[in-house]
């Protein structure tokens, strides 16, 4: 298939060809900028889904080639509403393999590497390789991950920042006919973990309602993942749920449909179970449109300076007319993340070592999921409590109830905390004294 023809690159041209007052101030029109789009620069695209289907629809029309997805899910019937380069005889296959197919059948040039996998079953030097990170996630779990490795590739010399080691990554979400994107460059602007709270809360139903009197097809759901699970531990104690995991999800589907038929309650499917457990919003297709092509844009304008990046956070409302605004979301001095601020945490000898994963996951500033604490005695590693093994799970279970004296933990004991939503093993200075706030 002819991949150029007269005329195909004449409306990125006008762009890349002339200066203008937006431009960057490095900024050099010149022929070699698109041959650089089409030959080297290397795009990352995490996720296939409605807002990744159309990432990878737009960044390969405007001119960019080499781009890898990564997506972890295979396609429902679902998703074919809205995930246009799916269809019906697509159905239990990868989304990362039928999206890179479709659209290098499509879009002549395009070369679209997928790869159907977790984005932590990758290291270090693979996210190394890329010029650029676009995310089109529905978890903010993966979003801080990804923010995480992304930081912690940084290097610095004589304390001051390698520009080259920076990664730019532009991220895009949508909830219905809301949207936001953003230009999170590591190490220089606000990144995830700065703006946790920006993050909508989750919806909530009140436990009394759930346990005595559900009314609606989530109220049994809710009951199965919050009661009947941690009560049964039907995969073993201390096994969190996986929202991703279809075993999980048909057991908490089962058991929600027992407790529907005891009130009469319709609605409970697969589809609704799994967007209970995962807090999947609905998704609208025009809302992914726009908010792909805010993000494309912003690719664009970094990967060739031809335009000023956003700065640095874009929100995007149409449930009544259109309404757009842009802020700039400020770094936070104690971010866990990219602040190189010691953390602190302010426990006293009688407190638990359950006391001290409550804060870890109820903390705003941490929101941790099933955080792992390990510390260092008489020079030697040792795990207080992990709850993501099994084995070791079982073992260290009697330790959340001691107190941190019973522990052997002192004063200004360094405590070092892995969790699904860091790359990282994270360090905390444990200030043992008389109760005070943490920070």
């Amino acid at each position: 298939m002819e991949t150029e023809w007269p005329g195909r690159w004449d409306h990125i041209q006008k762009i890349l060809l002339r200066t203008g007052p937006f431009a960057h101030p490095s900024f050099e029109p010149s022929p070699e900028v698109l041959s650089f789009l089409k030959e080297t620069c290397k795009i990352l695209v995490i996720g296939a889904g409605g807002l990744g289907c159309e990432l990878l629809k737009d960044l390969a029309l405007m001119g960019f080639r080499d781009i890898h997805v990564i997506d972890m899910d295979t396609i429902d019937v679902s998703n074919l509403n809205r995930q246009f380069l799916f269809r019906a005889k697509d159905v239990g296959k990868a989304k990362a393999d039928v999206a890179a197919a479709f659209i290098n059948t499509r879009i002549p040039g395009a070369k679209v590497t997928p790869h159907f996998a977790k984005i932590q079953d990758f290291d270090e030097d693979f996210y190394r390789d890329f010029h650029i990170v676009v995310c089109g996630l529905d978890s903010i779990i993966a979003r801080r991950w990804i923010n995480g490795m992304l930081i912690s590739m940084l290097k610095y010399e004589n304390g001051a920042l390698d520009q080259s080691s920076v990664i730019p990554m532009v991220d895009g979400g949508t909830e219905g006919f809301k949207g936001n994107a953003r230009v999170i460059l590591p190490g220089i602007t606000a990144c995830v973990e700065c703006t946790l709270g920006l993050y909508p809360p989750q919806v909530n139903f009140p436990l009394c309602t759930i346990a005595h009197t559900p009314r609606l097809p989530e109220h049994c759901i809710e009951f199965v993942r919050i009661l009947l699970w941690p009560k049964e531990e039907p995969f073993g104690a201390g096994v969190a749920i996986d929202g991703d995991d279809p075993n999980h999800i048909k057991w908490i589907l089962e058991k929600s449909q027992e407790r529907a038929s005891q009130y009469n309650i319709s609605g409970v499917n697969y589809r609704l179970t799994q967007g209970v457990v995962k807090r999947i919003m609905p998704a609208v297709a025009s809302t992914n449109a726009v908010i792909s092509a805010v993000c494309a844009t912003e690719v664009f304008k970094l990967a060739t300076s031809c335009c000023l990046p956003l700065n640095n956070y874009m929100n995007f409302n149409d449930t009544k007319g259109v309404y757009t605004y842009t802020f700039e979301a400020e770094k936070s001095e104690g971010c866990l993340a990219c602040s190189d601020r010691p953390q602190v945490l302010n426990f006293t000898e009688t407190d638990k070592l359950q006391d001290i994963i409550n804060h870890l996951q109820e903390n705003a500033t941490y929101q941790m999921k099933s955080p792992g604490v390990t510390t260092s005695m008489d020079g030697k590693n040792k795990t207080l409590y992990m709850q993501t093994v099994k084995s070791i799970e079982e073992k260290t279970r009697e330790n959340l109830k001691k107190s941190l004296k019973e522990l052997g933990l002192m004063d200004k004991q360094e405590l070092y905390v892995a969790d699904v939503t860091t790359p990282n093993t994270l360090t905390f200075q444990l200030q043992l004294g008389t109760k005070m706030e943490n920070s």
